[in-house]
């Protein structure tokens, strides 16, 4: 596997990316990939462990160490055929995930030393779309169930595309205007550029799925007209209720949710430097924007750094981000988070390096905001103090300090889906307002199932993708009457385990190529 001692002659090279002062006047994406002939050098580095870890820090069980081997060999058709029986779209993970399997790589014991696995999925990805080998795959059967699948996410994506190369007709509704999700709209194009989706959203029409676009479930079609019309109903609909910040001064014009602002602006960019066959977004939209603003962006995370990063390509005049809780630590904490767990190490996120690059603004840690203030009904300052550093985060007495503030977002994280619908559905749910699954990706409602944010919680991109999957095949399972007791005597195949396990001929596993 890889070369022999190839991680001790062979220095990690990570992820490039182009110069910030550089980047930062478009909305292309800023990552450059490596040449193949240093991409196959870091697949050397994989050093065929024992036991490689990375399987176990993906959520998808990518076949990490097979990919990297081959990629090594020069045998890119061979990796994506590896690449794709475990993950749907390698070209979403390859860009937006964190990437847990380096964390959990054996070489990440000697820190900041990892494989870089997430470069070299990117890559063989690319590799397959640029020479024609991402092609559609409709079923060789049709078993004559009919499937819904509600929110057309990454989770519902990969949910819609397993089913249906399982043989059952599928239908992806969807309230936006595009297929995608967050990252369609929530994530900028100069990490995800739309056409990179847009494509396996064509690949999901080719491969038979009826994608209803515009249609809002619970509004313009009711969830007693789904469950009646369908065998099964997917519920993908992700966490999309914000987490507010209930403090004075709130209600004052110029804050948003970093949502709303993000989806705003993904829609600008989509009309004005999209193809010309882009979607029209819809005409009531509210308009705003960062430009020739003092922006502060109240929280750290990821989609706080997209709200930085947005903020500046718009010509905002400063950008202020803040962050209730203290700095993390430079390097890996043993004694909290020790190999192979994701370490809480500080990362300078790429919209860091943009803002220190431009001198336009600063980061601050363990900072609480205590009130907004405002003129004429529109605020202009953001007060706020120094934080404790563990809960309440209560102000520290004596720390006041004020920001200017012509446009605050708020990007904090969220609560749990929206719960109109589920209410219209009649599912449980969990003590945090997600859907409660009584077995897994089971709801409490009869042929009713849900995956992704919907199910888990807010959380990563893998998640929800591997969500998909694993509740297709849930899915599948009932539809050919395993887990409603009607299946046939005789009808199944002898499991592994024992039990009897009966699936479609696509989903047997679990693991359906791509």
């Amino acid at each position: 596997m890889g070369e022999l001692g190839g991680f001790l002659k062979i220095e990690r090279h990570g992820v490039q990316y182009r110069d910030p002062s550089e980047r930062i006047t478009d909305y292309h994406e800023f990552v450059d990939p490596l040449p193949d002939k240093e991409l196959a050098e870091q697949g050397a580095r994989c050093m065929d462990c024992g036991v490689p870890f990375c399987h176990n820090g993906c959520p998808l069980g990518n076949l990490i160490p097979d990919w990297n081997d081959l990629v090594y060999r020069d045998r890119w058709q061979d990796a994506i055929r590896q690449l794709h029986a475990t993950n749907n779209f390698p070209e979403f993970t390859g860009r937006l995930c964190p990437a847990p399997c380096e964390a959990a790589c054996v070489l990440e014991i000697n820190e900041g030393d990892a494989v870089t696995i997430k470069q070299i999925e990117h890559s063989i990805i690319d590799h397959a779309w640029e020479n024609g080998w991402v092609v559609p795959q409709p079923p060789l059967v049709e078993t004559g169930k009919k499937v819904a699948v509600v929110g057309a996410g990454p989770a519902g994506m990969a949910a819609a595309q397993q089913l249906r190369r399982a043989g059952h007709a599928v239908t992806l509704f969807e309230r936006d205007e595009a297929a995608g999700g967050l990252i369609r709209f929530g994530v900028p194009d100069f990490k995800i550029e739309k056409t990179v989706v847009e494509r396996r959203v064509q690949q999901l029409v080719a491969e038979g799925i009826d994608l209803r676009l515009g249609v809002d479930v619970g509004v313009d079609v009711t969830a007693d007209q789904l469950k009646a019309e369908y065998d099964a109903v997917v519920l993908t609909t992700g966490s999309r209720e914000p987490r507010d910040l209930p403090v004075p001064g709130r209600e004052l014009d110029g804050i948003h949710s970093a949502m709303e602002y993000l989806y705003v602006r993904n829609r600008f960019v989509a009309a004005t430097q999209g193809p010309e066959t882009a979607i029209p977004a819809p005409s009531d939209l509210p308009q705003i924007t960062a430009a020739g603003k003092n922006v502060v962006v109240i929280g750290g995370g990821d989609t706080g750094a997209d709200c930085v990063a947005n903020s500046l390509r718009e010509g905002a005049t400063q950008v202020v981000q803040l962050e209730l809780l203290p700095e993390p630590p430079r390097s890996r904490p043993d004694d909290l988070t020790p190999w192979p767990l994701w370490p809480a190490k500080y990362r300078i996120s790429y919209a860091a390096e943009e803002l220190f690059a431009l001198e336009k603004g600063e980061q601050d840690y363990q900072v609480v905001t205590t009130s907004f203030t405002g003129v004429d009904g529109r605020v202009t300052t953001l007060n706020a103090a120094k934080a404790q550093p563990a809960p309440p985060f209560a102000p520290i007495e004596g720390s006041d300090f004020e920001i200017k503030a012509d446009l605050v977002l708020l990007a904090m994280g969220f609560l749990h889906p929206e719960q109109p619908l589920l209410d219209q559905f009649g599912v449980a749910k969990d003590p945090r307002g997600n859907i409660k699954a009584t077995k897994p990706y089971t709801t409490s409602e009869a042929g009713v199932f849900a995956a992704g944010d919907a199910r888990r919680g807010q959380s990563l991109i893998v998640w929800a993708i591997n969500e998909g999957r694993q509740c297709a095949r849930m899915v599948d399972r009932y539809l050919v009457g395993l887990d409603r007791g009607d299946l046939p005597v005789g009808d199944a195949d002898e499991g592994p385990e024992g039990p009897p396990i009966h699936v479609s001929p696509g989903l047997a596993g679990g693991k359906l190529n791509a």
